[in-house]
Protein backbone atom coordinates (compact mmCIF):
# COMPACT_ATOMS: atom_id res chain seq x y z
CA UNK A 1 0.00 0.00 0.00
CA UNK A 2 2.98 2.31 0.59
CA UNK A 3 6.27 1.99 -1.31
CA UNK A 4 9.14 3.46 0.71
CA UNK A 5 12.45 4.76 -0.62
CA UNK A 6 15.11 6.07 1.75
CA UNK A 7 17.69 8.39 0.20
CA UNK A 8 18.84 10.52 3.10
CA UNK A 9 18.02 13.24 3.79
CA UNK A 10 14.78 12.18 2.06
CA UNK A 11 12.25 9.48 2.85
CA UNK A 12 9.80 9.16 -0.03
CA UNK A 13 6.53 7.29 0.36
CA UNK A 14 4.79 6.49 -2.90
CA UNK A 15 1.05 5.90 -2.75
CA UNK A 16 -0.71 3.36 -5.01
CA UNK A 17 -1.77 6.27 -7.22
CA UNK A 18 -3.23 9.75 -6.82
CA UNK A 19 -5.07 9.89 -3.49
CA UNK A 20 -6.79 12.60 -1.48
CA UNK A 21 -4.47 13.50 1.39
CA UNK A 22 -5.60 15.35 4.51
CA UNK A 23 -2.90 16.82 6.73
CA UNK A 24 -1.48 19.86 8.42
CA UNK A 25 1.95 19.22 6.85
CA UNK A 26 4.25 22.23 6.32
CA UNK A 27 4.18 21.63 2.54
CA UNK A 28 0.80 21.26 0.79
CA UNK A 29 -1.38 21.05 3.88
CA UNK A 30 -5.17 20.66 3.96
CA UNK A 31 -7.06 18.50 1.46
CA UNK A 32 -4.91 17.91 -1.62
CA UNK A 33 -4.39 15.23 -4.25
CA UNK A 34 -0.93 13.68 -4.19
CA UNK A 35 0.93 10.53 -5.19
CA UNK A 36 3.84 10.95 -2.78
CA UNK A 37 4.38 12.03 0.81
CA UNK A 38 7.94 12.85 1.79
CA UNK A 39 10.00 13.44 4.91
CA UNK A 40 13.00 15.80 4.87
CA UNK A 41 15.51 15.11 7.62
CA UNK A 42 17.07 18.15 9.27
CA UNK A 43 19.72 18.47 11.93
CA UNK A 44 19.27 20.43 15.15
CA UNK A 45 21.65 23.13 13.94
CA UNK A 46 19.41 23.79 10.91
CA UNK A 47 16.49 24.90 13.07
CA UNK A 48 17.84 28.16 14.46
CA UNK A 49 15.86 31.28 15.40
CA UNK A 50 14.10 32.87 12.45
CA UNK A 51 14.32 29.71 10.34
CA UNK A 52 11.49 29.80 7.77
CA UNK A 53 10.83 26.07 7.64
CA UNK A 54 7.97 26.21 5.15
CA UNK A 55 9.79 28.32 2.58
CA UNK A 56 12.98 26.32 2.94
CA UNK A 57 11.16 22.99 2.60
CA UNK A 58 9.27 24.18 -0.48
CA UNK A 59 12.54 25.17 -2.15
CA UNK A 60 14.22 21.88 -1.23
CA UNK A 61 11.31 19.86 -2.59
CA UNK A 62 11.13 21.85 -5.80
CA UNK A 63 14.83 21.23 -6.38
CA UNK A 64 14.19 17.48 -6.12
CA UNK A 65 11.10 17.61 -8.36
CA UNK A 66 8.93 16.81 -5.34
CA UNK A 67 6.88 20.00 -5.33
CA UNK A 68 3.60 18.15 -5.94
CA UNK A 69 4.13 15.90 -2.92
CA UNK A 70 3.00 16.50 0.65
CA UNK A 71 6.11 17.32 2.69
CA UNK A 72 7.05 16.97 6.35
CA UNK A 73 10.16 17.79 8.39
CA UNK A 74 11.84 15.71 11.07
CA UNK A 75 15.03 15.78 13.11
CA UNK A 76 14.61 12.04 13.78
CA UNK A 77 17.09 9.97 11.83
CA UNK A 78 15.22 8.55 8.85
CA UNK A 79 16.88 5.18 9.36
CA UNK A 80 14.36 4.83 12.18
CA UNK A 81 11.22 4.68 10.07
CA UNK A 82 8.59 2.03 10.70
CA UNK A 83 5.94 0.66 8.34
CA UNK A 84 3.00 -1.35 9.65
CA UNK A 85 -0.10 -2.75 7.97
CA UNK A 86 -3.38 -4.03 9.38
CA UNK A 87 -6.73 -5.19 8.05
CA UNK A 88 -10.30 -5.56 9.23
CA UNK A 89 -13.04 -7.32 7.29
CA UNK A 90 -10.69 -7.46 4.30
CA UNK A 91 -10.07 -3.70 4.33
CA UNK A 92 -6.41 -2.74 4.63
CA UNK A 93 -4.64 0.23 6.19
CA UNK A 94 -0.97 1.10 6.50
CA UNK A 95 1.08 3.53 8.58
CA UNK A 96 4.58 4.83 7.90
CA UNK A 97 5.99 6.55 10.99
CA UNK A 98 9.05 8.33 12.30
CA UNK A 99 8.93 8.76 16.05
CA UNK A 100 10.98 11.16 18.13
CA UNK A 101 9.89 12.36 21.56
CA UNK A 102 12.50 15.06 22.12
CA UNK A 103 9.89 17.81 22.45
CA UNK A 104 7.17 15.70 24.03
CA UNK A 105 4.19 17.35 25.69
CA UNK A 106 1.34 16.29 27.96
CA UNK A 107 -1.88 17.52 26.38
CA UNK A 108 -3.46 20.47 28.18
CA UNK A 109 -0.25 21.67 29.89
CA UNK A 110 2.48 23.14 27.73
CA UNK A 111 6.08 22.52 28.66
CA UNK A 112 7.59 24.32 25.63
CA UNK A 113 11.28 23.35 25.94
CA UNK A 114 13.87 25.91 24.91
CA UNK A 115 14.87 23.78 21.91
CA UNK A 116 11.74 22.00 20.72
CA UNK A 117 13.35 19.28 18.61
CA UNK A 118 11.89 15.88 17.85
CA UNK A 119 8.52 14.96 16.43
CA UNK A 120 6.15 12.20 15.33
CA UNK A 121 5.31 12.18 11.63
CA UNK A 122 2.77 9.72 10.26
CA UNK A 123 1.45 8.80 6.84
CA UNK A 124 -1.67 6.65 7.04
CA UNK A 125 -3.40 5.08 4.05
CA UNK A 126 -6.70 3.21 4.01
CA UNK A 127 -8.39 1.40 1.14
CA UNK A 128 -11.85 2.76 2.02
CA UNK A 129 -13.47 5.34 -0.26
CA UNK A 130 -14.48 8.10 2.13
CA UNK A 131 -16.38 11.37 2.12
CA UNK A 132 -14.51 14.42 3.38
CA UNK A 133 -16.34 14.15 6.72
CA UNK A 134 -15.38 10.48 7.07
CA UNK A 135 -11.78 11.30 6.21
CA UNK A 136 -11.74 13.81 9.05
CA UNK A 137 -13.05 11.10 11.35
CA UNK A 138 -10.40 8.68 10.07
CA UNK A 139 -7.72 11.27 10.81
CA UNK A 140 -9.03 11.56 14.36
CA UNK A 141 -8.68 7.78 14.77
CA UNK A 142 -5.07 7.96 13.61
CA UNK A 143 -4.36 10.72 16.14
CA UNK A 144 -6.10 8.75 18.89
CA UNK A 145 -3.98 5.69 18.10
CA UNK A 146 -0.81 7.80 18.14
CA UNK A 147 -1.72 9.19 21.55
CA UNK A 148 -2.55 5.78 23.00
CA UNK A 149 0.77 4.39 21.80
CA UNK A 150 2.78 7.32 23.19
CA UNK A 151 1.02 6.91 26.53
CA UNK A 152 2.05 3.25 26.53
CA UNK A 153 5.69 4.35 26.21
CA UNK A 154 5.43 5.88 29.69
CA UNK A 155 7.51 9.01 29.17
CA UNK A 156 6.90 11.16 32.25
CA UNK A 157 7.30 14.93 31.98
CA UNK A 158 7.06 17.64 34.67
CA UNK A 159 3.56 18.33 33.31
CA UNK A 160 2.38 14.71 33.24
CA UNK A 161 2.70 11.66 31.00
CA UNK A 162 3.60 12.47 27.39
CA UNK A 163 0.74 12.21 24.89
CA UNK A 164 2.57 13.45 21.79
CA UNK A 165 4.99 16.22 20.80
CA UNK A 166 4.59 19.88 20.06
CA UNK A 167 5.21 19.40 16.34
CA UNK A 168 3.50 16.12 15.44
CA UNK A 169 2.11 15.83 11.93
CA UNK A 170 -0.32 13.29 10.50
CA UNK A 171 -1.27 12.81 6.85
CA UNK A 172 -4.15 10.48 5.99
CA UNK A 173 -4.66 9.32 2.41
CA UNK A 174 -7.71 7.64 0.89
CA UNK A 175 -9.78 7.66 -2.28
CA UNK A 176 -12.81 9.96 -2.28
CA UNK A 177 -16.17 8.24 -2.19
CA UNK A 178 -19.49 7.87 -0.45
CA UNK A 179 -18.24 6.22 2.75
CA UNK A 180 -19.82 8.28 5.50
CA UNK A 181 -18.18 6.90 8.65
CA UNK A 182 -14.70 5.82 9.70
CA UNK A 183 -14.95 5.68 13.49
CA UNK A 184 -13.96 3.05 16.02
CA UNK A 185 -16.99 0.87 15.21
CA UNK A 186 -16.02 0.58 11.52
CA UNK A 187 -13.59 -1.67 9.68
CA UNK A 188 -11.74 1.40 8.43
CA UNK A 189 -11.34 2.74 11.95
CA UNK A 190 -10.17 -0.61 13.28
CA UNK A 191 -7.58 -1.08 10.51
CA UNK A 192 -6.28 2.50 10.81
CA UNK A 193 -6.02 2.24 14.58
CA UNK A 194 -4.19 -1.08 14.47
CA UNK A 195 -1.67 0.06 11.84
CA UNK A 196 -0.90 3.34 13.64
CA UNK A 197 -0.60 1.65 17.03
CA UNK A 198 1.85 -0.91 15.66
CA UNK A 199 4.10 1.67 13.98
CA UNK A 200 4.08 4.28 16.76
CA UNK A 201 4.40 1.68 19.52
CA UNK A 202 7.56 0.31 17.90
CA UNK A 203 8.98 3.76 17.19
CA UNK A 204 8.31 4.95 20.75
CA UNK A 205 9.88 1.83 22.25
CA UNK A 206 13.04 2.26 20.20
CA UNK A 207 13.28 5.97 21.08
CA UNK A 208 12.89 5.16 24.79
CA UNK A 209 15.58 2.47 24.55
CA UNK A 210 17.95 4.93 22.90
CA UNK A 211 17.22 7.51 25.60
CA UNK A 212 17.98 5.02 28.37
CA UNK A 213 21.19 3.96 26.63
CA UNK A 214 22.32 7.57 26.33
CA UNK A 215 21.57 8.12 30.01
CA UNK A 216 23.57 5.08 31.02
CA UNK A 217 26.50 6.16 28.86
CA UNK A 218 26.63 9.69 30.26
Amino acid sequence: MIEVALERPWLVARLPGPMRVLSWAPHRPGLVVAERVVWREVRDADLGPGFDAERWLAAEMAARDLGAAVGMLTSRTLDRHHLAEASAEGLRAACLATVGLGNAEAVGRRLVPERALGTINLLVTVEAELSEAAQLEALSIAVEARTASVLEAGLVLPTGRATGTGTDCVALACHPGAGRYAGLHTAAGEAIGAAVCAAVRLGSRIWMQERRAQGEAS
